[in-house]
C-alpha cells in the first residue's frame, strides 16, 4: 500500500471530517416545498390604480421616481420607507394621469375577505385582486385603517383557498419564517428567514409592536402574509428599512393578534375604535429614573394632562410615572399605548403611577381616541432676560403666546450656553414649565427655584417643544 503524501492526507482528513457536519447541518435547515404548496393559492396580487389631477398645462414626470435626499444629520429611521410596493405613471392627458400599484394580500375567508396594508390600496380609484389561477377581481373597501395600516377588502368568489390565522403572541427571535407576496410584479414569491426581534417599535407607530425579521422583502410585498413552520400566517409584512429603497436585510410585519382585531372591527363597524387617556408620555431615561428616585428605568412618564380628558377627570398629574394598566406592567412608554389603545372604550380602567416617589392606584375611564389630538403650538419672539447657573437665558412669556400656548405659566429659553443645560439637551425655543415639583410661573420663580437646586442628582425640568412636552434630566456641576 502507497502512503499518500503529507498534504494530500491531511486534506482528505479534513474532507471525511466536513462531510458528517454538512449532512447535519443539511437535515437541520427546514423544508418550506410543502408550506409554499399549501398556501401560495391563498396569496393574491394587489394592483391598483389612481386618477392623479394636475393643473392645466402641466404634465406629469415620467420614469423612475427620484430618490429622496437624505442629510448627514438624519438619523438611520428617517430612511424607513413604508410604500415600498411598484409604482408608474400611465396614459393621461394635460390635466390628469393615472398611477397604478403593485402589492400583495391573502385570503382569510372563502367567501372572499382579504386582508392587505392600507397603504396599499389607499386613495386608489380601482383594486383588482388577481388569483394564482390568473382569474381577476375588482376588490371593494370594507375598512381602512391607517394607524395599524391595516386593509379589509371583499371580492365576489366563493369557495376560496384561505390561510390558516397563527398566534403571534407565541412568536420567538430566531425562529423560522417564510414571506409569500409579489416583489416587482413578481408573483408568489417565496422568500424565507429568522425571526431577528418582537415587538419591534417604530417612528410614529404607537399602536402596533412590529415583529422584524431578516426575510427578503422588497416592492411589492407589501401586505403579503408571514408564514411560520406550521403553515399559519403570524404577521402582514408592512415595512422595511433602507437607504436604496431595496432590502437591506431589515423588514417588519404587524403582529396577526393585532391584525385580527382590526379586522374584526372593520368587518363589523367599518371603522377602528380605540381607547386613549388623554396623556403626553415619554421614556423613563436612567437620569430621569434617578431624579425620580427610581432603582432602574420604567414606566411612562407623563409629560402632560390634556384638558378635558381622561386621565385629567381621574386626577392624574404631570410628572405621574405609569407603572401598570389594568394590572399589565409597563415596561417602557411604547407599551402604554397598545394598552390603552386595546382596551374597551368607556370601561373604567387601574392605572398605578409613581408620584413624588409613592405609588398611587387611580381608576380612569377609557374614552375613545379623537381622530385630531395634536396639540397647538406656539409663536412669537423672546423678550429679554438673565443668566443662572444651569447655563441657560430664560425671558417671560408674553399674553399671547401663554394664550397660544394654552398655558399660565413657564418661562421660554433666549439662549443656551455650555452647560448642564446645553448637555441635559435644553434648546432655544423651549418653554420651561417645571423644575422638579415646582411650577416655574414667571422669570423671578425660575431664579428662586434654581439657586436652591443641589448637585448630588439630577434636575427633571418640563418644557414643551413644538407639539409636545418632555422631560429631560439636567446634572447640576459641582
Amino acid at each position: 500500500m502507497k502512503y499518500l503524501p503529507s498534504i494530500s492526507r491531511t486534506a482528505l482528513y479534513v474532507i471525511v471530517l466536513a462531510l458528517p457536519f454538512t449532512a447535519v447541518q443539511a437535515r437541520e435547515l427546514p423544508d418550506f416545498t410543502v408550506l409554499v404548496e399549501k398556501n401560495s393559492a391563498a396569496v393574491v396580487n394587489i394592483s391598483t390604480t389612481q386618477k392623479i389631477q394636475l393643473p392645466r398645462g402641466r404634465m406629469p414626470h415620467r420614469g423612475i421616481v427620484p430618490p429622496i435626499p437624505q442629510s448627514p444629520d438624519s438619523p438611520p429611521l428617517d430612511d424607513l420607507f413604508r410604500h415600498f410596493f411598484g409604482d408608474g405613471g400611465e396614459g393621461g392627458g394635460p390635466e390628469g394621469f393615472n398611477t397604478q400599484s403593485l402589492g400583495s394580500g391573502f385570503i382569510i375567508s372563502a367567501q372572499g375577505y382579504v386582508l392587505t396594508n392600507n397603504h396599499v390600496v389607499k386613495n386608489a380609484d380601482k383594486i383588482v385582486v388577481r388569483l394564482s389561477d390568473r382569474r381577476e377581481f375588482t376588490a371593494e373597501v370594507v375598512g381602512t385603517d391607517e394607524r395599524s395600516d391595516i386593509a379589509l377588502l371583499k371580492i365576489k368568489a366563493d369557495n376560496l383557498p384561505v390561510v390558516k390565522m397563527g398566534n403571534s403572541s407565541n412568536v420567538k427571535v430566531g425562529e423560522w419564517v417564510l414571506a409569500i407576496g409579489s416583489p416587482f410584479g413578481f408573483d408568489h414569491s417565496a422568500t424565507a428567514g429568522i425571526v431577528s426581534a418582537v415587538g419591534r417599535n417604530l417612528p410614529s407607530e404607537s399602536y402596533v409592536p412590529f415583529i422584524q425579521t431578516d426575510v427578503a422583502i422588497n416592492p411589492g410585498n407589501s401586505g403579503g402574509p408571514l408564514f411560520n413552520l406550521d403553515g399559519e400566517v403570524i404577521g402582514i409584512n408592512s415595512q422595511i428599512f433602507s437607504r436604496t429603497g431595496g432590502f437591506m436585510g431589515l423588514s417588519f410585519a404587524i403582529p396577526m393578534d393585532v391584525a385580527m382585531e382590526v379586522t374584526e372591527q372593520l368587518k363589523n363597524k367599518g371603522q377602528v375604535s380605540r381607547g386613549w387617556l388623554g396623556i403626553i408620555i415619554q421614556d423613563v431615561t436612567q437620569e430621569l429614573a434617578e431624579s425620580f428616585g427610581m432603582s432602574k428605568p420604567q414606566g411612562a412618564l407623563v409629560a402632560k394632562v390634556l384638558p378635558g380628558g381622561p386621565a385629567e377627570k381621574a386626577g392624574m398629574q404631570t410628572g405621574d410615572i405609569v407603572l401598570e394598566f389594568d394590572g399589565k406592567e409597563v415596561e417602557e412608554s411604547s407599551n402604554l399605548p397598545r394598552l390603552v389603545g386595546r382596551s374597551k372604550v368607556g370601561e373604567p380602567s387601574n392605572v398605578k403611577v409613581l408620584r413624588n416617589g409613592k405609588p398611587l392606584m387611580l381608576k380612569v375611564k377609557v374614552a375613545e381616541l379623537p381622530k385630531q389630538d395634536e396639540i397647538k403650538i406656539a409663536g412669537g419672539e423672546p423678550q429679554t432676560g438673565s443668566d443662572n447657573k444651569l447655563g441657560v437665558v430664560v425671558s417671560e412669556l408674553a399674553p399671547e403666546q401663554r394664550k397660544q400656548l394654552e398655558i399660565k405659566n413657564g418661562v421660554i429659553v433666549q439662549q443656551v450656553d455650555d452647560g448642564p443645560a446645553f448637555k441635559g439637551g435644553l434648546r432655544r425655543g423651549d418653554v420651561i414649565l417645571r423644575i422638579n415639583n415646582d411650577d416655574v410661573a414667571d422669570t423671578q420663580a425660575f431664579n428662586r427655584i434654581v439657586k436652591t437646586l443641589s448637585a448630588s442628582k439630577p434636575v427633571r425640568v418640563l418644557v414643551q417643544r413644538g407639539r409636545g412636552t418632555l422631560w429631560l434630566a439636567l446634572k447640576m456641576e459641582k
